[in-house]
């Protein structure tokens, strides 16, 4: 089994929090999400995972690179490196992995996360994970047949047709024959909005007679800017809350911990309440603040300040204001 990951956007919507790392790379309860994503799937697999090939922009640097190989690694698969130079849509992306389109293969991108309780049934020719969202017009969206096969795929339609949307995780039972597909797109200049498109391809397929089943979540998590990743964060801490997630090393010092909450590596807190469903990242400090719903990166510094629904960056230093008021009755203050 193969996974391939197509994350070689920008993450413009999460700016500035993709300035320097890629979207895939920002964390949730302490791992990136990428991370997050790939111990799913390798848990719903039936079957070991050999290779994880991620398709990222050239730009990313070695760093980045390393960091993904170390994430396949740490699940038992070889990570592989593929760039993609210009963005011309879902197809030509994971084309960009065409040695890793062999066998079976699951493809996954790299800005939604999600929570199953079912195992992969690889007997199937392909399985799209889909998801009832209110408003289908942002997605992908499929209509299932009276026997739960797949019988149309529509690329954001723009008037109602279905409110299933494919939520970017997909099983294909042979990468070589989604190879020909994507392929046969570029080499005819096949384009849907101006871009080589996936539904084009699994159209493709299911014109020749592949069957395609809907697979379903228990709950899907975006990663799309910064109010879905804090909640993503939320929903994460509430999953592993039975995990250990604070580090012996943190320091914490007459300050309140409201779980869930995940406190890295060398973190100090002193005089805090901190949580719930706060994520500090390594080598963090928060002195004198009141901090909930939000991430904090590694090696920021916060001191007398009161966060909620918020992402602090890496290496970012914030200090409020200590006040000596005096307030009256039924006054309001806003600031």
């Amino acid at each position: 089994m193969k996974i391939i990951v197509p994350m070689a956007g920008l993450g413009k919507r999460m700016r500035p929090h993709t300035l320097t790392v890629p979207k895939p790379l920002v964390p949730i309860a302490g791992k990136p999400i990428v991370e997050r994503l790939m111990e799913d799937i390798v848990q719903v697999c039936n079957e070991p995972v050999d290779e994880i090939a991620y398709i990222i922009a050239p730009s990313f640097g070695a760093a980045v690179e390393q960091n993904l190989k170390d994430i396949a690694g740490k699940l038992g698969a070889v990570g592989t490196i593929h760039y993609q130079e210009e963005a011309l849509g879902t197809a030509h992306a994971i084309l960009c992995a065409k040695s890793a389109l062999q066998g079976k293969v699951v493809v996954a991108f790299a800005d939604t996360l999600f929570k199953a309780d079912f195992k992969l049934d690889t007997s199937h020719e392909g399985i799209i994970w889909v998801n009832q969202v209110e408003d289908p017009r942002q997605f992908g969206v499929v209509k299932i047949a009276a026997d739960g096969h797949i019988s149309e795929f529509h690329e954001k339609p723009a008037e109602f047709i279905s409110d299933l949307a494919i939520i970017g995780i997909y099983y294909f039972k042979d990468g070589a024959y989604l190879h020909r597909e994507l392929q046969y797109l570029i080499d005819n200049d096949v384009r849907d909005k101006g871009e080589y498109q996936l539904t084009n391809a699994l159209e493709n397929m299911k014109q020749k007679g592949t069957r395609f089943f809907p697979g379903t979540v228990t709950e899907w998590l975006d990663c799309g800017n910064k109010d879905a990743t804090v909640y993503t964060n939320q929903r994460y801490l509430e999953f592993i809350k039975s995990q250990n997630l604070r580090a012996a090393s943190a320091k914490i010092t007459n300050s309140t911990i409201i779980e869930p909450c995940y406190i890295g590596e060398n973190v100090v807190i002193e005089n805090a309440v901190v949580g719930p469903h706060v994520s500090l990242g390594n080598g963090s400090s928060v002195k004198n603040c009141v901090l909930s719903n939000s991430i904090i990166q590694t090696g920021s510094k916060l001191e007398n300040l009161v966060l909620s629904n918020s992402m602090v960056g890496n290496q970012a230093s914030w200090k409020g204001r200590a006040r000596d008021l005096s307030v009256g009755d039924y006054n309001v203050i806003v600031e």
